[in-house]
């Protein structure tokens, strides 16, 4: 049985914190990371119904996309429904965890397999995100030392580039110092001018680590006074990001070299499995280029502009986007909230209990869309 805290570690592998945008509130926002955990259930939203089904088949965590808490709370009772749902879910031990826009713009997260589901190749981020900010530290060792300080620094978290650990650059060279009369130095004497054969180690790290892997390689060097330099990085750009964007196939009739805007939304009825959207553009205008943002999201729809994209899917908009995007010649689809990110909280399930053997999932299924058709 794992912890919570190992489905929390892999969260933040899957769908990075850095991804999060400024207004959101993700992670783990109720229990114990420290508990053990054998049920998850999994959800677009935690509503009373929800944590009701949680409670009743003694889910220790839910994972839901959208946060219970937007805003910082001042006081939580039973006076109100949200109140007395959160008192319920912790009497009976429930934790709660929401990735929301960082699983949005996941690699593997819910634009992605929303591009996907709709059949896109070439599948690229609407907008990449830059990676979390960083430096280089360059430290001057001893030969004798270089091991030590080296581990010391990649305990400490430096040295991780993507999936790759203890990543370091040695150049060898010579140091040269002369200590005051004042000066205790590790090798020499003070006054007298010495020569070192030495190595220069770099080896990036996390902003907010720098300190403590700072003080770690010092603790780990020789020398009275370290030599050593921060560097700024400048954060690259990377292949996640907001959104997505990609090729729909050509037709299969060779008259027809591109899908029409009527046959896109068929197919967007079909592999979303709902019934009905709304649209605007053209219904016999061709399709290539797909733009997509999970959610509500029609703020997205000028990234979708500039990607030239000939239509823009999300789940809601304004009614001034739809005027927008009918001025800029590019349909617009709404599909629904609800449709554009479900399906991914169900497929998360799927995937805890691979991740996880032993683990038991599922998707809720006493949630609903509250909107309906008629």
């Amino acid at each position: 049985m794992p912890q919570l805290s190992e489905i929390l570690a892999w969260f933040d592998r899957e769908a990075p914190a850095h991804l999060v945008e400024e207004w959101d509130n993700t992670g783990l926002l109720l229990g114990d990371r420290h508990s053990p955990v054998d049920r998850v259930l999994t959800c677009l939203t935690l509503t009373a119904d929800v944590a009701d089904e949680a409670i009743d088949r003694g889910a220790q965590l839910v994972v839901s996309h959208h946060p219970i808490f937007f805003k910082a709370i001042k006081k939580l009772t039973a006076d109100d429904a949200q109140g007395r749902m959160v008192l319920r879910l912790v009497a009976a031990g429930v934790a709660a965890f929401s990735a929301h826009t960082r699983f949005d713009s996941a690699r593997t997260g819910i634009n992605q397999q929303l591009a996907e589901r709709l059949g896109l190749v070439e599948i690229d981020s609407l907008q990449p995100a830059s990676a979390p900010a960083s430096y280089k530290l360059v430290v001057m060792v001893p030969r004798t030392h270089v091991e030590a300080v080296r581990q010391a620094m990649w305990n400490a978290g430096a040295g991780v580039i993507g999936e790759y650990t203890e990543c370091s650059f040695l150049m060898p060279g010579i140091g040269s110092f002369r200590g005051t009369a004042h000066s205790n130095p590790a090798i020499g004497e003070p006054g007298k001018f010495e020569t070192v054969e030495e190595y220069r180690i770099d080896m990036v790290c996390p902003a907010p680590l720098v300190d403590q892997v700072i003080a770690a390689m010092k603790k780990a060097h020789p020398y009275e006074e370290t030599a050593f330099d921060i560097v700024p990085r400048r954060a690259p750009q990377m292949d996640v990001g907001v959104g997505r964007t990609g090729l729909l196939p050509p037709a299969d009739r060779p008259d027809q070299p591109a899908l029409l805007l009527g046959d896109f939304l068929g197919r967007v009825k079909e592999r979303l499995g709902i019934d009905a959207l709304q649209f605007s553009g053209q219904l016999d205008q061709p399709i290539r280029r797909v733009g997509i943002a999970c959610g509500s999201a029609g703020e997205l729809l000028r990234l979708a502009r500039q990607r030239r994209c000939d239509v823009f899917l999300t789940g809601e908009a304004r009614f001034h986007t739809a005027l927008e995007a009918r001025d800029a010649g590019i349909a617009l689809v709404l599909a629904g909230h609800y449709a554009t990110e479900r399906p991914a909280m169900e497929a998360l399930a799927t995937a805890l209990r691979e991740v996880f053997p032993g683990l038991a999932t599922w998707a809720s299924t006493s949630e609903r869309d509250p909107l309906q058709t008629f």
